[in-house]
Order: C-alpha cells, then structure tokens, then sequence
C-alpha cells in the first residue's frame, strides 16, 4: 500500500457536492453509474455510485449536453476503463453482503451452475475466517473494502465483468498498489468519456445557397467552440480525496463538401486553430472572390431540389491534470455532423 497524502478536491470548473441517490422530483435521467444507477440533475452536476456506496462524482461545463454528443477516439490505442476498483463496503455492509449473496462479490453475474454452492462457501471462509477475521468488523471506521465496479458504458460484458477480485480490505488514508484501482488517470479517463461537445454547425457565406466556382468561406462560431472540461473526484476516506480534470478544445475543422465535384481551402480540408483558438475566418463584404482560409469551391451544381450532404468534423485536443500532480495528454475526440448544402449554377454574381 502507498500513503496518499490527503488533499482538498481540486474541481477547476464548479466544486459541488453530489448527493448519489437522490430523490429530487427534479432529477431528469440516468446517464451514468457503474451499477446503472446515479442521475444527472438539472444543475448539472453529476455522479457514479456502487453497491450503494458514493463512488464518483462529475461536475464541470462538458457533461450537461447541449444538442451534441460525445467525442470518438479512433486511430488510437485508448479506450476508457471497462471496470475499476474503488472503496465500496465497510465492514458492516460487507457482511451483510456476503450474507445476502456472496457470488455477486465476484464481480461476474450470479450463475446458477453446480459449482455456485462450493463459490459461496469459499467466501464465506475468506471473510468470516481466511483472510480476515470477522470481516474485520473490530476495525470498523479504520478503512474500507475495495470492490469492482464495472463501467456501464462498456458495451462488451466480458471487459466489464473483467474485475474479478473479491472485495479486499484498504487503510484509511491508503491507495492499494493494484492494478485498475482507481486513480488520477483513471478518473480523467472517466472524465474524457462525459465529455459532451456541441453539434458541428458551421457558418457559412453565401448562407442559403452556394455558387458553382465562386469560394465558400467557413468558420467555427468561437463563442460556441470552446474549451470544455469535466472534473472526476472520488472520496477515498479519511480525508484523502482525489479529482482529475480533462480538458478538451477545437484543435482543428474537417470539411468533406459531399461531392468529388469541389475543392477544399486549404486542399487537405482541414482548417487549423488560430493561436486565439479561433477556426476559419468569418467572410467580410469585399472577399467574394478571394480564396478563404477555411473553405470550399464547388464545381458543379446540384439538381434542383437536391443538397450536397457537406460533412464538418472537429478535433478536439484533450489533456487532464489530476490533484497529485500528474496529468498528460489524451488522444484527440472527433465529433462531426453532415449540414445541406444547394449549389446553384449562375452566370454573374455580385456577392459584395
């Protein structure tokens, strides 16, 4: 076991306090939670909990959703944790447990087979007089159980069910030295996984129609797309809590016009950010036919009636930092969203 200095958690965008299992009549729906519970309240403020025990907590401007979605990692080798370890019994709720239905505490769904009568059994013995005495109910208050609790974002059982440690016992003031206890870095990565980005709207000039081989100009609206953060916090007891926060901007715009008939600015069709985080250049009266920094040129029309089913895709660049000192960079999130676009075929246009 190492020793975890205790510390105040750190949340860079709105401290709050979660009540898990709240029954506020405002509460609107179930977003997240290790064992398919928890809520997501109208303020935004959101949490995890296992066996009844409050377990994570998330707050900050990323998670509340606002007609977007969360960010796809692809081309990466990262994927959120299936399943982690966290405090979750003491020794008065493990007994009782372990009393109620001891197989559950294996982390995989109860089975029915032969062997469920000899499983029991066998921790029963590990609790009541294997590896602890009396399930350690003489050390009540001096530390917890540790349990796995499976990610319910993860669609694949085998990796959610993949923590299959018994609950074992942890100090007050002490973070276990095993693999998939929760930590710093797991935290952000829960953190990245709420993550919700808005919709991909692009503003475009002309706005309503386009015109064959006259340039499109393109750009992100800055007050839209902005840096966002979810902040993970989890109490680990005696003081000790922890919290990463992840952090995710638009690093770049990807234009796909929905037809092999047109050019991308620049050619690659992806815009980067400006130093002031701005993407693309709004169009200004005079710059009908200059070529934009972030645009396209269509060269044929559609037919009446019809749309080009143009694709705009941000990356966003992520990075977190956790309350004891560490943090790093994340690969980048994708979200992307197809918009309508007419193109007509006119001979003399004055756009100015």
């Amino acid at each position: 076991m190492r020793k975890v200095a205790a510390r105040t958690v750190l949340a860079l965008i709105v401290p709050v306090l979660v009540v898990v299992g709240s029954t506020d009549a405002h509460a609107r729906r179930v977003p997240y939670g290790p064992t398919g519970k928890g809520q997501q309240e109208d303020n935004g403020r959101y949490s995890t909990e296992a066996k009844g025990q409050r377990v994570v907590q998330f707050s900050g401007d990323g998670g509340a959703g606002n007609g977007g979605g969360n960010l796809a990692v692809s081309g990466a080798d990262w994927e959120p944790p299936p399943c982690w370890y966290a405090p979750t019994y003491t020794p008065k709720q493990l007994k009782k447990a372990v009393d109620e239905s001891p197989y559950e505490l294996t982390g995989k769904r109860p089975d029915n087979g032969a062997k469920k009568q000899e499983i029991d059994g066998s921790i029963r013995e590990k609790y009541s007089k294997g590896d602890y005495k009396n399930f350690n109910l003489k050390k009540q208050g001096d530390g917890m159980f540790w349990a796995a609790v499976p990610n319910p974002n993860e669609k694949d059982a085998a990796k959610r069910e993949s923590c299959t440690e018994l609950p074992f016992w942890v100090k007050k003031g002490e973070q276990p030295d095993v693999p998939g206890a929760i930590d710093t870095k797991i935290l952000a990565a829960l953190a990245y996984q709420r993550i919700q980005v808005p919709e991909t709207k692009v503003e475009l000039n002309p706005e309503n129609k386009q015109t064959v081989r006259l340039p499109t100009w393109a750009w992100l609206d800055k007050g839209t797309f902005k840096p966002l953060s979810v902040t993970a916090s989890i109490d680990l007891g005696g003081g000790v809590e922890l919290s990463a926060t992840t952090t995710v901007e638009p690093g770049a715009l990807k234009l796909e016009p929905g037809t092999e008939d047109a050019e991308t600015h620049p050619a690659s069709g992806e815009c980067a950010a400006g130093e002031d985080g701005t993407i693309g250049t709004p169009y200004t009266k005079g710059n009908a036919k200059k070529t934009p920094p972030c645009g396209m040129t269509y060269l044929r029309s559609t037919p009446k009636g019809e749309t080009y089913a143009m694709k705009a895709s941000v990356v966003w660049n992520a990075e977190w930092k956790g309350t004891d000192g560490t943090g790093d960079k994340l690969p980048d999130g994708v979200f992307g969203n197809e918009q309508p676009v007419p193109v007509q075929e006119v001979q003399s246009v004055n756009r100015d």
